[in-house]
């Protein structure tokens, strides 16, 4: 997205076959620093939206042209100059060498403490009052791409003690005071959501997540772009992975790395889970702009943008489906769509951002598991927007874009 008159708008750009770029996902095959090669699905790459997902195996259109949309998910007043120094810490490393990790997460998906909203069970969950009309509009007009379909493309990236810290110049996507201006851990051979290696070539929305365990932090940045000693970035989200957020997260109306205010990595399913049969978070899934409420959010949800465009029926940043406990199971074409159907049914799929592709998977890039033989991009096809339920999220929140961060 690029900003006018304090508004966002969206900049289409044709890219060569084959590139993918998002503001979530985006995958390309590279050897990593741990011997895993990315074998993620192939397809159409198509997004849009308020800070949107490019695929990686993604579009349901029968062509081979490829079209993306950059997003851009924060608001506010865009912030110049260098960054701060951030402090690194040792304590409670598990890592005894000296060769650098660049692996993909944990395992489990569990990045913050039982108890935080990603965990939650809600299969017994109470119905919004509006569930039935928001379900049968959303059913109305579809997912993106008109089928439920699934980008494999966000990297994780795994710091150790040894991963140098790296100070950025904030870009036009970075705002005050939603955005943290402190030194990021940059592992050497890691890479962008949707790229090779850091440099954000494919002018996607370039996320950098990185998981760095002596401190227990989460860094997740937005349009990140890194050429040699230049580090410039957008929004940078820095969460505490030692805390369970409360309902306003990093604080009321403030933007994070995606639109709706909250971490991406924890709502990513990866090979490795998919894999092991269990799931066991919330999933992250985003909505055309035209789909998504304008002018509300609900917790967790802690922002939203002025794309949005949807009327009253349209779900809103924050709305949490869950998959009907009726829907037929054995409909699904393999053990993998199971997986994560059943993980939809028991923690439900959080609306986190604007684009075509709904669900997004992380990359098998720095992953054990690989998503061929797995799950493919077309295996969740059958499950349609009716077939959901929207649990009770509390009472919309007005956007405001006015953000009163949280204690840092």
């Amino acid at each position: 997205m690029r900003r006018v008159n304090n508004l966002l708008v969206a900049t289409s750009l044709a890219l060569p076959l084959g590139m993918v770029t998002a503001c979530a996902g985006s995958s390309g095959e590279s050897e990593s620093s741990s011997g895993f090669t990315a074998t993620a699905p192939t397809g159409d790459v198509t997004s849009e939206g308020s800070s949107s997902t490019g695929t990686t195996g993604g579009g349901e259109t029968d062509t081979t042209a490829t079209t993306t949309t950059t997003s851009e998910p924060t608001t506010g007043e865009p912030t110049t100059g260098t960054t701060t120094t951030g402090t690194t810490t040792t304590e409670g490393s598990t890592e005894t060498d000296t060769t650098e990790s660049t692996t993909g997460g944990p395992p489990d998906g569990h990045y913050f403490p039982d108890g935080a909203p990603w965990y939650e069970d809600i299969s017994d969950w109470p119905l919004a009052p509006d569930s039935d009309a928001v379900t049968a509009w959303l059913d109305g007009v579809g997912w993106g791409l008109g089928k439920m379909q699934i980008d494999f493309s966000i990297e994780v990236l795994t710091a150790d003690e040894n991963t140098q810290f790296r100070s950025f110049e904030p870009n036009s996507g970075f705002y005050n005071p939603d955005c943290d201006l402190v030194d990021v851990p940059v592992p050497d051979d890691g890479a962008l959501e949707g790229e090779q290696g850091y440099a954000c070539e494919g002018d996607g929305d370039c996320h950098l997540i990185v998981v760095h365990g002596p401190s227990q932090k989460l860094y997740e940045m937005w349009r990140a772009n890194i050429v040699g000693d230049a580090f410039d970035g957008g929004c940078l989200a820095v969460w505490d992975m030692t805390r369970v957020y409360g309902p306003t997260g990093r604080g009321e109306q403030c933007t994070s790395a995606d639109a709706a205010g909250y971490p991406i990595a924890p709502l990513l399913f990866t090979a490795d889970e998919v894999a092991a049969g269990t799931i066991d978070h919330a999933i992250r899934f985003i909505l055309p702009n035209s789909s998504i409420r304008d002018g509300e959010y609900v917790h967790p949800a802690t922002h939203g943008t002025p794309a949005t465009s949807g009327p009253a029926e349209a779900p809103p940043y924050g709305a949490r489906l869950r998959l009907r406990a009726d829907f037929p199971l054995d409909s699904l074409p393999n053990d993998g769509a199971r997986t994560v159907a059943k993980a939809m049914q028991t923690y439900g799929i959080l609306l986190a951002d604007g684009g075509n592709v709904a669900l997004t998977a992380q990359s098998d890039r720095f992953t054990q598991s690989k998503w061929e033989g797995v799950l493919g991009p077309h295996d969740l096809n059958l499950i349609q927007p009716g077939d959901f339920e929207m649990v009770d999220g509390g009472a919309p929140i007005e956007l405001t874009l006015d953000c009163v961060r949280e204690p840092f």
